[in-house]
């Protein structure tokens, strides 16, 4: 395709495919697309085995990390958590004792006690030493860095360019993607609300057009309910330059998730990715379950805030229920196209659907208007 992000980074079609898997990213940048690993709560060992991984299976293709950064270099939290300290013994309580009536087993203690080394861990790895991991995948040779949330670091986009890598952001309004703009991002990525994970309250619909008008001549990614190839005709239509996608790949057969999470998104409707505070402290957009309607009970307790929340989902509630597989408790964040997913197809044919529909669109729409 003849547009700004093929030619940016040397792409067949402008597929942005964001995944925690290094087997979907391989695969999507090898179909012709850009496949972008997420990062997110990964240790530095792994992150390095990862990229070592795809280095050795990409076949040169290009590919790209997505990040968790400070928005300064020079002024970043050394604050150090201790889960027993950021849980309220309430909130702690009301979890085991949901759990406890579902007849989950607890964890045992050996497994208990490791968890908490684990979170202990996570929680305190320091935006100080998120940059040095950045800086570390510097070394490998990616082609592109995205910051999931807020600007990058102005310094930081420098020194990427300065090494050939282009620098993105996701936006949930325009202001957001203005300073994105202003900070020297190569482009920005308009997530609407009906994207998987952390996601603002502005539909696709109406965000992107806004996006691309505030941020223009910049080059813009749709994100947010892109799953078929309308979707992305839609994104096109609409002034981006092409689409970013999180969710669509977990149906694949690549992908991450257990077959017990799998085959509840198969079962799933659009209604059923919920956006909900229950797993994160923050607004994220997940697969509906008990653990997450338990909150509307009218004796629940209010969410704890980030990062409290998490780690009690993550502490008490995960574990427990990913251990024996409790499929009511299941979830994984996910947007609202879970309820096109139906069936496991590879990577590649998720590719090749995209296109295919989008020129079926495309012959659609020349048909109406010539």
């Amino acid at each position: 395709m003849n547009n700004q992000m093929c030619e940016m980074f040397g792409i067949d079609v402008p597929i942005f495919a964001f995944s925690h898997c290094r087997d979907v990213v391989v695969e999507v940048s090898k179909a012709g697309g850009m496949g972008v690993l997420g990062m997110a709560r990964m240790s530095p060992d792994q992150v390095e085995a990862d990229l070592k991984w795809i280095d050795d299976h990409i076949e040169g293709k290009p590919y790209g990390i997505d990040v968790l950064m400070p928005q300064k270099i020079d002024d970043v939290s050394e604050m150090k958590y201790d889960p027993d300290e950021l849980l309220p013994k309430e909130h702690v309580q009301f979890v085991r004792d949901m759990l406890d009536k579902a007849g989950i087993p607890e964890l045992p203690a050996d497994e208990a006690a490791e968890l908490k080394r684990e979170i202990v861990k996570g929680m305190n790895f320091t935006p100080r030493e998120s940059l040095e991991m950045i800086k570390a995948c510097m070394k490998h040779p990616i082609k592109l860095i995205v910051n999931a949330l807020g600007s990058p670091p102005k310094s930081l986009v420098e020194e990427a360019h300065a090494k050939g890598i282009k620098v993105g952001a996701l936006a949930g309004k325009p202001r957001h993607a203005i300073k994105h703009r202003d900070v020297g991002c190569d482009f920005v990525v308009a997530v609407g609300t009906e994207a998987g994970g952390h996601t603002g309250d502005l539909s696709s619909m109406v965000l992107w057009p806004s996006i691309v008008d505030a941020v223009a001549p910049m080059p813009v990614l749709g994100a947010g309910g892109v799953g078929r190839g309308r979707q992305m005709a839609a994104a096109l239509v609409l002034g981006c330059e092409g689409i970013w996608a999180g969710s669509l790949w977990l149906k694949t057969a690549q992908s991450e998730v257990t077959p017990e999470i799998k085959s509840k998104m198969f079962e799933a409707e659009h209604s059923d990715s919920i956006l909900t505070t229950t797993v994160t402290g923050k607004p994220c957009r997940t697969l509906n379950n008990a653990f997450s309607r338990a909150y509307d009970a009218p004796d629940a307790p209010k969410t704890l805030p980030a990062p409290a929340q998490n780690y009690l989902w993550w502490q008490e509630g995960r574990t427990r229920v990913e251990r024996v597989r409790a499929k009511d408790f299941l979830t994984y964040p996910v947007g609202q196209v879970v309820g096109d997913m139906q069936e496991e197809i590879s990577v590649k044919e998720t590719v090749y659907d995209l296109l295919n529909e989008m020129l079926e669109a495309k012959e659609r729409f020349d048909a109406m208007i010539g």
